[in-house]
């Protein structure tokens, strides 16, 4: 085996952004680029967060082809680490030593390449109880990067997060990020859920962290838990009045809790912040989505001014959207509302067309395909008026997961076009013979 391929079999056993399968084309670089800027403008996580985050941007600005870039931000990432974590700092360092060791070869620089992978043989010997992987350090940068990196990597945040905390349990930076990965992968809405069970442990580690106050703001308005949801986001907002990450979940249990104008009015604060920011957009299109849809259901929305009112609304809610969805391609959440509004503005050919775009890049990623085969339906059945499109879809839609509030929207939808037709002409309609009810399924032997 010549120096080169010993050296290259030494890096491929190293644990860092090069060796964690982070695949380019599984990510939207230019999104990740813009969000990672974002925290350090913000300096999210404190010296701690920015050392991470200038790792992450490291490997980013590899894959982007900037290694020079690279090599300057990995380099502050030694640096801050040294300074942050002083004389505690070499289990902190395996990552962005790897990452190094790993530019400089790709760079064809190896003796610098030879530097790092020496620098982390002496850790390894100073720490001879375990491999550099098992370290809860390397463990919880990992899980870091797989959670800022890609939802497609969600559930591997969410196994490293677990892997570090039982190393160690009290850890106030993996008890947030485990936090903050289960509230992004639960779909159950309500109740004493794991997530909201996690963001309490985090506040325990860390009960100055006001984003973590927000988010769980957020989660107990939707177990209309508004009394202490309403204290915390209180809290929230006199510790971190202008933190952008922190106001937009104020933003959203606002409008949770009926008080619209003072979330646009936050909202509108956080954007002059981060105006690159396409969830606070997003969210600024949802309460301009909630206002229309109080006047429509006031029942005055016949008068002239009412009329124009909505009209306002809706093009400002189009508008976030628009930039949401510029500003994040391929969000899919956003892309399928502006769909929506667009069908409800009356502009159906751009809908379909928002529709048809929407759904390829679900299908492509595999995300959010179920909500997009449900609005798509309903779009075909009461705007298009296409019913036997809009039962494929609805159909579609089931397949995915009957179980699913989505899955039961598409069944109860399925079922008023069963009895509506059975009605009219008993046995006929395709609905009824393509879709049974689940206790019927659930009843045969």
């Amino acid at each position: 085996m010549s120096l080169t391929e010993a050296t290259h079999a030494e890096l491929c056993k190293l644990e860092c952004h090069f060796t964690w399968d982070l695949k380019k084309e599984a990510l939207d670089l230019t999104d990740l680029l813009n969000r990672l800027e974002q925290h350090v403008d913000l300096k999210l996580g404190g010296e701690a967060g920015l050392a991470q985050t200038y790792n992450c941007l490291g490997f980013v600005k590899y894959l982007l082809g900037s290694p020079h870039d690279a090599l300057t931000f990995l380099q502050k990432s030694v640096e801050l680490t040294r300074e942050f974590r002083e004389n505690d700092c070499d289990k902190w360092l395996i990552v962005p030593y790897g990452n190094l060791a790993w530019l400089q070869y790709k760079m064809k620089c190896f003796s610098e390449c030879e530097s790092y992978l020496e620098k982390l043989r002496s850790i390894a010997q100073n720490f001879p109880e375990s491999a550099l992987g098992h370290h809860h350090e390397v463990l919880g940068e990992k899980a870091w990067a797989f959670f800022k990196f890609s939802r497609k990597y969600y559930n591997q945040a969410k196994g490293c997060f677990e892997k570090a905390l039982e190393l160690e349990p009290m850890n106030a930076e993996w008890n947030c990020g485990y936090a903050f990965v289960l509230h992004r992968l639960e779909t159950k809405c309500s109740g004493v859920t794991d997530s909201v069970k996690q963001l309490r442990r985090a506040l325990d580690t860390n009960s100055e962290n006001d984003e973590l106050k927000a988010i769980l703001a957020v989660k107990l308005a939707q177990s209309m838990e508004y009394d202490e949801g309403e204290r915390l986001m209180e809290e929230a907002l006199e510790c971190s009045p202008n933190a952008p990450n922190v106001i937009r979940y104020v933003g959203k249990f606002l409008r949770a809790y009926g008080d619209v104008e003072r979330s646009i009015a936050l909202l509108k604060r956080a954007l002059e912040k981060s105006p690159a920011s396409a969830f606070i957009h997003h969210q600024l299109a949802l309460c301009y989505k909630r206002k229309t849809t109080s006047l429509q259901h006031e029942g005055s929305h016949n008068s002239h001014s009412a009329d124009a009112e909505i009209q306002r609304f809706r093009s400002q809610c189009i508008y976030h959207l628009d930039k949401a969805t510029e500003l994040k391609p391929g969000f899919i959440i956003a892309m399928t509302e502006l769909a929506i509004q667009y069908s409800e503005d009356g502009k159906l050919d751009r809908a379909e067309e928002m529709f048809q775009q929407t759904l390829q890049i679900a299908e492509e990623k595999n995300e959010g395909l179920q909500q997009v085969h449900l609005s798509y339906a309903q779009f075909l059945q009461y705007r298009r008026r296409d019913l036997p499109q809009a039962i494929t879809y609805y159909m579609e839609c089931l397949k995915i997961d009957e179980d699913t509030i989505n899955g039961q929207k598409s069944a109860k939808h399925l079922n008023k076009i069963n009895d509506r037709r059975s009605s009219k002409s008993p046995g006929s309609g395709r609905a009824q013979r393509t879709f049974v009810r689940k206790e019927e399924r659930n009843a045969r032997p």
